[in-house]
């Protein structure tokens, strides 16, 4: 039960019954937030959705990142996909760097020929080595000719490897980071309502596999949907492959020879690499790198954090998020910085790349030249044969593998395009936009039969709530636990959207204008207010982050919220990283050696409440700021600092000249507290 009361009477009971919010109806309008793809019948989400049933099943959905099975209807599917997302993905590509892409599928279609035209060349050498053999005209001179050329041959190929990879790399990282700002720029301005729906969640889920592919880390292995450029490469290696098979049997290849070559390609390959593969990243990062992976991951944990969002919707932190992010992620992606030297010298950059395992393995068959001799075919073109035959095989399922996982990989572009078409339900449509109408006195406020409940849940939280404030008016709301007081809150800050009524503020339809700028108009203490693992300036600056930089800015809020004294006491003062939950500690699982507890300092649970309410104050004393919120801001303060709290509150929301400039709503559940409020809200749960 909810009464408003002015101090000397009594306002009348205001819930009444109500038809129920359902949680489909929820998920009806988050599928109609969906934008249709234009000359298309069928939107991009609708083909996603469409490829996530389980056979069988039309109710069971699979789960985020299960393959699809190869089918005919998910044949179609993948194909409706590509048609609407391949051109504008490789016209982003294009977009970004077009000459190193036109670079990179040029040598990748060249480095799928040069297998075949290394085994061609070591053929002729083992020829070349036959004949000295046979002839018995044999020079050491002649054979490290042969051998010098052939690794000259073979370094001058590792070079041009490496120059084709390192433009693989820059083209690359430019792509991934393009991708990762634009998923988490959608990320922020989704809102609550709209992440509560399990399909929308579940297609984010898909589209951020899609985006983490591009690190190696897509649940499909280790394919990253720009490697699909790379099937040039296995395509064109197929091709030389068949057309050397094809030569050497029209040369009359005895059957004998044939069926040993195809027998010998049903055992594995018995020879280690000799030479480590390479890898792309310093796994001992040095403390800057550190320090920029763990500011990447804490604005990424920010962004997606569910925990976060609230505080995250209504201080506008998304802009300062999104900047922060790039910066960090520019920087370990190497991206606009000069490339670092390798710290292997020239020789070694030549030589250690060559593969010359293959080259050894073909001249250990020079002690069959006596039994070849008779024959008309050479030792060359036996070794040639068996190669191609053997590369031909594995080269097949290498193709097959990528061409797999690029299928699989079509729906995941599919669900990262759907997601990108995404509008928030609590975005008004363009046509319907009212701004937002500043009242220097502070908001006015206008309930009307209210109703909320939350997803999934019979039960209403808020059902049939009334009520009103004038400009500059203080409301306390008090009541018992779970009986919806901060559901109301959430609702007038415009972070859950209510399911009927109307809600005017400054005689505005609240529904008609953007969240983003009535949110500049508030400021509030949220009861489950967010610790950032991160410095004591930034969890306090966050409330404004445009003075974020400025000391002064920090320690006057601090002063208001009669924290300057714990500041004082931290061992680096505002520059103190303090210590977070674990949550907030480990994004995605991934900790940072520089990010350990030890490094940082914990608070109380009082000490964090000064530090929430420091955060508010950043933003209360802006005078576009008509609304302050306050759920309990004081609930493990003791009596005197509550009272200091709320005399501040009282200071900031009155004008130099003795008036109301700001409205003010606090929840509490002290009886002497509330009595400071001009009016007080009773709410009761009346369903338990």
């Amino acid at each position: 039960m909810m009464s408003l009361k002015p101090i000397h009477c009594y306002w009348q009971d205001l819930l009444l019954p109500f038809a129920e919010w359902s949680y489909r109806g929820l998920r009806d309008s988050s599928s109609k937030r969906i934008l249709a793809h234009p000359g298309s019948s069928r939107s991009i989400y609708d083909v996603w959705l469409d490829s996530t049933t389980i056979p069988g099943d039309s109710m069971g959905r699979l789960l985020p990142g299960a393959h699809r099975s190869l089918t005919n209807k998910n044949l179609k599917l993948s194909l409706e996909i590509a048609s609407k997302c391949i051109l504008e993905f490789c016209g982003l590509i294009w977009s970004l760097h077009p000459y190193r892409l036109l670079a990179m599928i040029s040598s990748n279609i060249f480095r799928g020929i040069l297998p075949a035209f290394r085994g061609y060349s070591q053929a002729m050498i083992i020829d070349e080595i036959q004949c000295l053999f046979s002839s018995g005209d044999f020079t050491l001179t002649r054979l490290f000719h042969l051998l010098a050329f052939e690794i000259i041959r073979m370094g001058s190929e590792s070079v041009l490897d490496t120059l084709a990879t390192n433009n693989e790399q820059t083209l690359n990282n430019s792509i991934r980071f393009v991708m990762e700002h634009k998923q988490m720029e959608q990320r922020l301005r989704m809102d609550i309502p709209t992440m509560e729906d399990p399909v929308t969640r579940d297609l984010f889920q898909e589209a951020d596999l899609f985006v983490r592919s591009f690190n190696g880390m897509s649940s499909f292995g280790l394919l990253s949907p720009f490697d699909v450029i790379r099937l040039l490469t296995l395509f064109s290696e197929l091709v030389s492959h068949i057309v050397i098979l094809y030569s050497l049997t029209l040369n009359d290849t005895p059957v004998l020879l044939s069926t040993i070559s195809i027998l010998s390609t049903l055992y594995p390959l018995l020879i280690p690499w000799l030479i480590p593969s390479r890898t792309y990243y310093d796994q001992n990062q040095n403390p800057r790198q550190s320090r920029l992976a763990e500011k990447q991951e804490r604005m990424r944990s920010l962004a997606q954090s569910d925990s976060y969002r609230p505080e995250v919707i209504v201080f506008g932190l998304g802009p300062w998020i999104l900047r922060n992010w790039a910066v960090a992620r520019r920087a370990t992606l190497g991206l606009g910085q000069p490339q670092s030297r390798s710290t292997t010298g020239p020789l070694s950059a030549l030589l250690t790349p060559v593969d010359t395992t293959g080259l050894f393995t073909a001249l250990q068959n020079v002690p069959l030249v006596l039994a070849l001799q008779a024959s008309s075919v050479s030792l060359g073109s036996f070794t040639l044969y068996r190669s191609s035959l053997q590369s031909l095989v594995y080269t097949s399922r290498n193709f097959y593998n990528t061409v797999h996982m690029a299928y699989q990989s079509i729906f995941l572009l599919g669900a990262f395009t759907a997601s990108m078409q995404i509008k928030p339900s609590m975005q008004p449509k363009s046509e319907k936009v009212l701004p937002y109408v500043h009242s220097p006195r502070g908001m006015k406020i206008e309930a009307r039969n209210i109703c909320f409940t939350y997803p999934g849940s019979t039960v209403p939280a808020l059902n049939n709530v009334s009520f009103s404030l004038e400009p500059g008016e203080t409301l306390a709301v008090v009541g018992f636990n779970g009986s919806g007081k901060s559901t109301l809150a959430n609702i007038l800050l415009r972070v859950f959207e209510f399911g009927s009524g109307n809600l005017f503020v400054n005689g505005c339809d609240i529904r008609r204008v953007e969240p983003a700028e009535y949110h500049e108009h508030v400021a509030a203490v949220f009861q489950g207010f967010a610790k950032f693992h991160a410095s004591a300036r930034a969890n306090i600056g966050v409330g404004y982050v445009a003075d974020i930089h400025k000391t002064s800015a920090i320690e006057r809020a601090a002063e208001l919220a009669d924290a300057r004294h714990l500041l004082d006491s931290l061992p680096k003062g505002l520059n103190t990283n303090l210590e977070a939950t674990q949550e907030a500690r480990t994004p995605f699982g991934i900790t940072s050696q520089h990010c350990q507890s030890s490094s940082r300092h914990g608070l109380s649970g009082g000490e964090w409440q000064r530090i929430a309410i420091s955060r508010a104050f950043m933003r209360a004393r802006r005078p576009e700021v008509e609304l302050l919120l306050f759920d309990e801001p004081t609930s493990s303060l003791d009596a005197h600092a509550q009272n200091r709290v709320f005399d501040t509150i009282e200071e900031l929301s009155t004008s130099p000249s003795g008036g109301r400039c700001k409205t003010v709503i606090f929840i509490t559940h002290r009886l002497s507290t509330a009595r400071r409020a001009d009016k007080i809200a009773m709410m009761e749960n009346v369903y338990h």
